[in-house]
């Protein structure tokens, strides 16, 4: 059995300051009860939770919707509100409703103001920033000539670009968090941010050095993702002094360890030692580890680099086109070894039918490359099973559907060399394609010049309860 839990570890000489993370993306999945109510015990002085991500791709964004459902979205504000109000502690939400639209931020203040009458909360103060950036903005620095630098290989942007994206937020850093607290905020929900900058904002506002504090958040933004055993959405414990950091594991089965932390700190980026965000990066490459107790890990050494001037990410996502998908199954060991003569037997099919050009057609070979593409070191040596997913998108659903059917249909008829009979080599899961969300894809990785890091975000402070 595992050994419950303390806590009631005294707290250093220092002055600290205690954050407790229920969920990495909160409303993604629910958060974990048990774990919360044991880091709501441990006298936090927040409680904090990103709950935006570019991992769910440019869709939510460009369609302006969330990825997570509304139900658990409003559980995990629930959750952390009502746990912040009966301690009387600042509750944080960064890139709301997955992100950090401005539509996604007013979702989630509605959604506190209800939770305050719901439950005959007494006043308490709601502050709240936008993110999304007016594309006439854009428009008006590239009129004046003033650059807006991609990233990744990106070219800078340009008015083809410009014109063929749906929506763009900026991503903002720590000073609207600070400048909300400073406001008296109870509760703040923030527009798309960087993950770390909600958990640094109140350690930096308090006076804690800055390259603990981003670390701090760099370490806390996906909860127990920095836990060993892995177990999705249960809460950590967060304390930052004037010399370190500490996180430990809140479910009892669960320890942070010097591996898992510093594999953590690693985590999502192509340089593993650097953390970047408005206003600079910090470099984790002198980072020093030591097990503080079984389930803590206390950690040193980081340092803050300031950028040479003030550049915001921007995300931008813009519209392919409507989408149908269709499913098709492999068994056929003859078939397999021909898959590509066959997806390109079905792709001649649509051209065919409906030319070469004003639709997208997409085939997806799970069992030998799906996910890894031509990268795939295996791709000579596909599964005894394989499922292809067909994706037609188009300007229209009738014309989506009618590529995804086409292609889908004929793989079943596609003719091979040695192949004497009619039966065909496929088999369908439904013999039916079916409709998807609308495809996006990113248009903008960049960064652009900012001469006041709250320029582009805007804050307001409302009231909620009785």
């Amino acid at each position: 059995m595992p050994m419950p839990i303390s806590i009631t570890h005294t707290r250093s000489a220092n002055r600290t300051l205690r954050i407790v993370c229920p969920n990495g993306h909160l409303g993604f999945a629910p958060i974990k009860a048990g774990s919360f109510r044991i880091g709501c015990e441990a006298e936090p002085d927040l409680i904090c939770a990103d709950s935006g991500s570019c991992d769910v791709g440019p869709g939510p964004l460009g369609g302006d919707t969330s990825s997570s459902p509304l139900g658990w979205q409003t559980e995990d504000l629930e959750t952390m509100l009502v746990a912040s109000r009966r301690l009387g502690i600042p509750m944080i939400v960064g890139s709301a409703g997955d992100t950090g639209t401005n539509s996604r931020v007013d979702l989630f203040v509605g959604i506190i103001q209800e939770l305050a009458r719901k439950h005959r909360l007494a006043k308490f103060r709601i502050g709240y920033f936008y993110s999304e950036l007016d594309k006439d903005a854009l428009s008006r620095r590239l009129d004046s000539g003033e650059p807006v630098f991609g990233l990744d290989g990106r070219a800078p942007l340009d008015r083809e670009t410009l014109d063929s994206t749906e929506r763009v937020v900026a991503v903002a850093g720590i000073d609207p968090y600070v400048k909300l607290l400073d406001q008296g905020a109870d509760v703040i929900i923030g527009g798309r941010s960087s993950d770390c900058a909600i958990f640094a904002a109140p350690a930096i506002r308090q006076g804690f050095p800055a390259a603990l504090a981003y670390f701090y958040g760099k370490i806390l933004e996906c909860a127990s993702f920095c836990c060993e055993p892995y177990g999705a959405k249960e809460s950590v414990l967060g304390e930052i002094t004037m010399d370190d950091i500490k996180v430990a594991a809140m479910l009892p089965e669960q320890r942070c360890t010097i591996a898992s932390v510093a594999g953590h700190a690693m985590y999502e980026r192509a340089n593993p030692f650097y953390e970047y965000f408005l206003g600079g990066h910090i470099d984790m490459s002198e980072c020093r580890y030591e097990q503080y107790d079984e389930r803590t890990v206390r950690v040193v050494g980081p340092r803050y680099v300031p950028a040479a001037e003030l550049r915001v990410k921007l995300e931008g996502s813009g519209k392919i086109g409507e989408r149908y998908v269709g499913i098709v199954g492999v068994r056929d060991p003859y078939t397999i070894a021909n898959i590509d003569e066959v997806t390109g037997w079905a792709r001649r099919q649509v051209a065919e039918r409906l030319g070469d050009g004003g639709y997208e057609l997409h085939f997806s070979i799970y069992g030998r490359d799906a996910i890894l593409g031509p990268n795939e070191p295996r791709r000579t040596a596909p599964a005894h099973e394989l499922a292809v997913v067909v994706q037609g998108i188009a300007p229209t659903a009738a014309m989506a559907e009618e590529v995804a059917m086409i292609a889908t249909r004929q793989m079943f008829y596609a003719r091979l060399p040695q192949v004497k009979g009619t039966a065909g080599g496929v088999a369908f899961l439904l013999d039916e394609v079916m409709q998807a969300s609308p495809a996006y894809r990113w248009t903008l990785n960049h960064t652009m010049r900012v001469s006041d890091p709250l320029e582009l975000f805007p804050c307001c402070i409302v009231e909620a309860g009785l």
